[in-house]
Formats: structure tokens, C-alpha cells, sequence
């Protein structure tokens, strides 16, 4: 039944007596005019109240100073007002890789502007992987973000049983449960990036593709052999064995041995072109005059190499909303589907 009462004057008295004890939920409704029922429900969504009486609570919260308690309307909401940001790989990479810094600090933002908190999980270990899923049994987190997914970790089909609501950051791996995704379009950025070389004249065209294991290298690998075709044989391509400045000076360097005459490269994130151009000026190749170098994200950090990086711009900030849109769907009990966002080159004076 609607409760259509218009709201009593405010008791002073009780205003006062709060503020010297402590608001509790019976001076809300005694200053605001209403019963404790209506003031509860217009705390837990505002069904069955009118606009006069809602308007009235929201006066007397402010006026009271009263604090909801979260652990009590859990209880009644089944809810913890927390969302898990689970990064399956090793902590190092969060404080290296400026995609992941960027992507957090977006998602934590959009919740607390819904009334939620984010909860950062590391499960690069069977230990941390335990602990992430003793958070989702228990209910202590409303849904996961799953971050950095690698083909044949066995979170997400753990995840997957324990029905708590999960997206999945990027393309997952082909193996496992079809989560919900949110990714840029990898294999048309890297086609994006490929084309561009070739244009510049470039006739050996190589490639430091991400690790083997994870969805979105391998679609970044793809986009690659797209546009080259034939000539994109393996002796052009070499895998960094992950995401990180050491990894991509790595392969830079084998590539380097296999294919001394190239003249381009194209690598799969930013932070792994930083490893290459420090291989290359290791190896006394100039950039760009001797070899054009093209990265993926346009991150932080593409604008302050030397030279600047070309790259292919991921649209991160919105990567982040959807991730946060998608996952509050789930949560909501609502069905959501995945989104694959565009991407687009950034010119600057590496290639």
C-alpha cells in the first residue's frame, strides 16, 4: 500500500536529542513525521512511498545525521555494497602496467557514485584463488570483475559454481565459462596498426605479440596476420611471455637475432614497446629512421617514451563504465550481454 500521508511537521526535540545520542532510525521518523516502516523502506529503494514522504526522510537524515548501517541492510538486502577487481596475474604487473591503474581507478569511481566499493583481489596463486572464492561463497562481494585472464586458469569455472555475477575484462579464453565481456576490438586495432606500417613503405614487418595464453594477444596476433598474410611467417613473430617492460626487451631481442633486416615492428601493448625500443637502442637501431615501432593501448606511458609512441587507443574510460554497467545488470538480476568497443591509431613520431 502506498503511503501517501503527507509527512508531519519536524519535532525540533527530537532533532536535538539525537544529535546529542546519536541518531537512531526512530528520530528520523519522528522528525520527519512518518512511521519507522516508511522510513525504512524509503532507506531500502523508496517502494511504497510517496514523493512528500521520501522527501521528507531525506530531510530528516540530513537533519538527524543519521548513518545507515551497512552490516544491518545487508541483512535485509542481501547485499554487501562491495564488488571484487580479481586480477589473475602477478602483483607486480598492477603497479607496472598503467591499463590496469587506469582501469581500476574508472571502476572504483563509477561504483562509489552507485553506493558501492571496490575491493582489489589478486589470485595469482591456488592460495589467492581460495581466498576470492571464500569471498564470493560467503556473499561478502556482489559480483567480480575478472582481470587478466589466462587460458587454463581455473578461477573462472570456480567462479562460474559459486553463481556469483562475473564479467570478464577483454576477450576470455575460448575454454570455460561464457561470462559476460567487455573488450576493445583488438584484431582491428592491430589491423589498425599493421596497415599504418606497411603504408609508411615498410617491407619486414615484425611483430612482439602478447603472451600465448590470453585471448586478447592472440586476437591482437590475428589482426596482424590479416593484413600481411603470407609474409607474416614465424620467424617475424615473437611472444613476450607476459605483459612487462623485461618481457618485451626479451622478445625484442630474439626477434632481433632471427630477423636482423626488419624494419617495423609492431607490439602488442605499450609496456612491452618500451622493452623493444630499449632493445633496439641497445642494438643501435634508430627509431624510427632504422625501424618504425607501433604499440596497443595509448596509455600513460606512450606519450613519454622517446620517441613518443604511435599506438592504438583503447577506450578505456568507457571499457571501465560498461565493465561497471554490465556487472550492475548482472547484480540487478537482469540480463547483459557482451560489448566489444572500437579502437583507433594515434599518430605520434615512433612510426
Amino acid at each position: 500500500m502506498v503511503d501517501d500521508t503527507a509527512p508531519h511537521p519536524k519535532s525540533r526535540g527530537a532533532a536535538r536529542r539525537a544529535q546529542r545520542r546519536g541518531p537512531t532510525m526512530e528520530d528520523v521518523a519522528e522528525v520527519a513525521g512518518v512511521s519507522r516502516g516508511t522510513v525504512s523502506r524509503a532507506l531500502n529503494g523508496g517502494a511504497h512511498v510517496s514523493p512528500e514522504a521520501l522527501a521528507a526522510v531525506h530531510d530528516a537524515l540530513r537533519s538527524t545525521g543519521y548513518v545507515i548501517n551497512q552490516s544491518a541492510r545487508s541483512l535485509v538486502t542481501r547485499r554487501s555494497g562491495a564488488v571484487a577487481f580479481v586480477l589473475s596475474d602477478a602483483p607486480d604487473r598492477l603497479f607496472e602496467d598503467p591499463v590496469l591503474g587506469a582501469l581500476m581507478r574508472t571502476c572504483t569511481q563509477l561504483l562509489a557514485e552507485r553506493g558501492s566499493s571496490l575491493m582489489l583481489m589478486l589470485a595469482g596463486t591456488p592460495q589467492e584463488r581460495e581466498r576470492v572464492l571464500h569471498f564470493a561463497r560467503g556473499g561478502h562481494v556482489d559480483g567480480v570483475l575478472l582481470v587478466s585472464v589466462h587460458d587454463g586458469d581455473p578461477l573462472a569455472a570456480q567462479l562460474h559454481e559459486t553463481r556469483v555475477p562475473v564479467v570478464v575484462c577483454g576477450r576470455p579464453p575460448s575454454r570455460g565459462p561464457a561470462f559476460p565481456y567487455v573488450a576493445a576490438d583488438d584484431r582491428d586495432g592491430a589491423r589498425l596498426m599493421t596497415r599504418h606500417l606497411a603504408g609508411r613503405g615498410r617491407r619486414r614487418i615484425a611483430t612482439v605479440a602478447g603472451p600465448r595464453d590470453m585471448a586478447g594477444g592472440a586476437e591482437r596476433l590475428q589482426g596482424f596476420r590479416d593484413v600481411l598474410g603470407r609474409r607474416a611467417s614465424r620467424r617475424v613473430i615473437a611472444h613476450a611471455t607476459a605483459y612487462t617492460i623485461d618481457a618485451g626487451r626479451d622478445a625484442m631481442t630474439r626477434l632481433l637475432d632471427t630477423c636482423p633486416d626488419l624494419d617495423a615492428v609492431f607490439v602488442a601493448s605499450d609496456l612491452l614497446a618500451v622493452g623493444a625500443l630499449q632493445a633496439l637502442r641497445h642494438a643501435g637501431r634508430a627509431v624510427p629512421a632504422d625501424v618504425l615501432v607501433g604499440g596497443f593501448d595509448d596509455s600513460a606511458i606512450a606519450p613519454a617514451t622517446t620517441p613518443p609512441l604511435t599506438t592504438v587507443r583503447q577506450p578505456l574510460p568507457r571499457v571501465a563504465a560498461e565493465l561497471v554497467e554490465v556487472l550492475t545488470q548482472l547484480i540487478a538480476g537482469r540480463p547483459a550481454s557482451s560489448r566489444v568497443l572500437p579502437t583507433e591509431l594515434v599518430l605520434r613520431e615512433s612510426a
